[in-house]
């Protein structure tokens, strides 16, 4: 019997609307404001009732709301890692013996050359799918992962599980459809996921597919309630296992022994490259055991029990047509190779960066030289060598990325000449080593480049360089601080400027008023400081005060102050020095910048461990490898250091310590032997408490 308001069945077409209507309200409710009113059966009703009247009801390839790709940024709840690089044999040995502690196994897929997406499902039904963006936070596109055919709507347990993967186009549709409008299918299936409007896109998301790599489940306060509890597995191997029957096609996999198997798999990889039904640029090894991935753990940039084996850099020729000097964000000025346009990997080249003076001189380079240029890793442009003076012949036949005719000359033959001055300032520079440095910090070129780094890092969608460069041309912004003193009226007086974009641009920059320390040194562009280096000096240094405070200790007592970030974990010296001098050349943009901001402190890291807060050096002859060791204090929440200073916590000394052993003594630093370490490790433990083993364990 119809309730009120509930259409008849008699009526086909409002008992039809009516249902999707019923089904879009409730899975709002219930994935979205986790407040549902009908229980699973009464929605399964109304869901098979809609099927049965009209199976391809566009209702039906739904779960909740969906807004339009690139209008909202997701925070991932697991973190999105990129993964540490090898080109060599030798590179997988190490890993395989050394960085993981000769793991009993591995597990391989090919690295997919397309776009990484997260799935995130609830209760078993997929609620959103996120581009990977930053690692930390991407873009929500669900809208277009639904259309994607190989991506269930409902996974058929109830679980909650973040599934990770990467969306490529087959290369056959490639071949068919695509081949005249893009030479990339990974741009074409990036661009797919993302497109607002598909009947304008240049792709279409149902020509993609997703290959699964991975899967995280949520601890119980981030599950729904009512999801089950996640499988119990052991291994990677098990996990892609379970996505297979539930739906999800992982890319296909191979656990190996050693590194002998894992070298084979890239010898079998890179012969059937080129006939496999999607475009890949490698192999990526894991340790298999889940287990031992936790002791493993992370480094600031990627985890340990992971690698990505590149195949080496595809190579062609080309002409040097010229030289361009451009000013960085540092300061530093880059020669940049003009190429006649080349077909490298799939991709027309017509640029390469030439790095620095050092490397012409390197290369022993000319204009109208004929040079080989390869990619590494199938994305970085590099000439690698002089072929000899180019001929009119090495012109011929070819064509720009749109498939235009090249119709550039040979030019003239000739030594390349090395600027005095800023191309952008005038300002004269200065060598250091084999770089070109300008001096000013108020060079056109640096202001640009510097915002629109400031604006990326800060995720503010709506500011590029094109806007940069606008704010910089027209006086508006010249100094990063200025940014938050422009107005709409100022906004509306650019160039093609409209409202709603002026509104957009301006809500954004007020939504970056107010940021932790560690968003905060990363969108100031220093050399070698990325986000995750960031937030171990943020999590050190607390405040903003305290950084700069330490820049000034430092230009007093260098040594002093260099030890103070190198007892970080994941901090060098090298590192130490980048983040000090780049401040203290920033000074006055950050003090400049500290009166328009919040910067609030950051905060402390979660306890993961009875060793917390503490920092160890391991030295000397134990009965465990130094790296196990090392390991095992990280696992239970330690920091491990190179060196002995005041800031120490604890020497860890073997037999024939050594130096250190003595400078520990002497700075009054407490010394463990391998014994004491396991009994701090073990004391207070609970033993009828479900607690993770550390090394010491087995």
């Amino acid at each position: 019997m119809s309730g009120k308001g509930e259409p008849d069945a008699s009526d086909v077409a409002a008992r039809t609307n009516w249902l999707a209507e019923q089904l879009a309200h409730h899975s709002h409710l219930y994935y979205n404001l986790a407040a549902p009113l009908l229980s699973d059966s009464e929605f399964d009703k109304l869901w098979d009732e809609l099927k049965q009247i009209d199976p391809q009801h566009p209702q039906l390839s739904k779960v909740g709301s969906d807004i339009d790709p690139g209008s909202r940024k997701v925070d991932h709840l697991f973190a999105m890692r990129s993964l540490d690089k090898a080109t060599s044999d030798d590179e997988i040995q190490h890993f395989a013996t050394e960085t993981t502690l000769e793991a009993e196994a591995f597990l391989s897929q090919p690295k997919l050359d397309g776009s990484a997406l997260s799935l995130e499902y609830r209760l078993g039904r997929l609620v959103r799918a996120a581009t990977r963006g930053s690692g930390e936070r991407g873009e929500d596109v669900t809208k277009n992962a639904r259309r994607i055919p190989n991506i269930p709507e409902n996974l058929g347990l109830k679980v909650d599980a973040h599934i990770r993967g990467e969306v490529v186009m087959p290369l056959a549709i490639f071949e068919v459809k695509y081949r005249e409008i893009s030479p990339n299918p990974r741009n074409l299936a990036a661009g797919a996921l993302r497109q607002k409007h598909t009947e304008k896109g240049k792709a279409s998301a149902t020509d993609l597919l997703f290959q699964a790599y991975d899967v995280k489940f949520p601890t119980a306060e981030d599950r729904h309630p009512d999801s089950e509890n996640p499988p119990q597995m052991k291994a990677d191997s098990e996990l892609l296992e379970w996505l297979s029957k539930t739906g999800i096609e992982p890319a296909p996999w191979q656990v190996h022994p050693d590194a002998a198997s894992m070298i084979s798999t890239t010898i079998e990889w890179k012969n059937q490259r080129s006939k496999y039904k999607f475009e890949i640029d490698g192999v990526v090894f894991k340790v298999d055991s889940l287990a031992k991935r936790e002791l493993l753990g992370m480094t600031a940039h990627h985890p340990r029990w992971a690698l990505a084996w590149k195949f080496p850099p595809e190579v062609a020729s080309t002409v040097l047509l010229d030289i361009d000097w451009q000013t960085g964000r540092t300061g530093t000025v880059t020669p940049v190779a003009r190429l006649a346009p080349q077909m490298v990997g799939g991709v027309t080249v017509e640029n390469a960066t030439l790095h620095n003076v050092g490397e012409l001189d390197r290369l022993g380079i000319k204009i109208g030289d004929k040079v080989r240029l390869v990619r590494r890793g199938d994305v970085i442009p590099k000439i690698e060598s002089v072929i000899g003076k180019a001929t009119a012949s090495d012109l011929a036949g070819r064509k720009h990325a749109d498939g235009e005719p090249f119709n550039g000359t040979l030019p003239k033959h000739g030594g390349v000449k090395i600027p005095s001055s800023c191309p952008r300032c005038a300002d004269l520079l200065i060598t250091e080593g084999a770089f070109l440095k300008c001096q000013n910090m108020q060079c056109p070129a640096r202001t640009v480049r510097a915002l629109t780094y400031w604006c990326q890092a800060l995720e503010m969608d709506g500011i590029g360089e094109k806007l940069a460069k606008q704010f910089d041309e027209s006086g508006l912004v010249t100094r990063i601080s200025q940014l938050y003193s422009i107005s709409k009226k100022d906004l509306l007086s650019l160039e093609r400027m409209a409202e709603k974009s002026a509104n957009n641009i301006l809500k954004e920059i007020n939504s970056s008023r107010i940021m932790p320390l560690s968003k905060f040194i990363h969108a100031l562009g220093i050399s070698g400081i990325g986000p995750e280096l960031a937030a171990l000096v943020a999590q050190k240094m607390k405040t903003i005060e305290a950084l700069m405070l330490a820049v000034e200790d430092w230009k007093k007592d260098e040594e002093k102050s260099i030890e103070q970030l190198t007892s970080i974990d994941g901090i060098g010296e090298k590192v130490a020095e980048q983040l000090y001098s780049g401040l203290e050349i920033r000074k006055t943009m950050i003090e400049e910048l500290i009166e328009a901001l919040e910067i609030s402190e950051e905060s402390e890291s979660p306890n993961k461990g009875k060793l917390s807060g503490s920092t160890f050096c391991v030295t000397g002859t134990l009965s465990k490898s130094r790296k196990e060791v090392q390991l095992a204090i990280k696992g239970e929440g330690g920091k491990v250091v190179s060196s002995v200073s005041a800031n120490l916590d604890y020497l860890v000394a073997g037999e024939n310590a050594g130096s250190k052993l003595t400078k520990a003594e002497k700075l009054g630093v407490k010394v463990l032997d391998e014994k004491t370490l396991v009994d701090l490790i073990n004391e207070n433990l609970d033993t009828n408490a479900s607690l993770p083993k550390t090394l010491f364990d087995f």
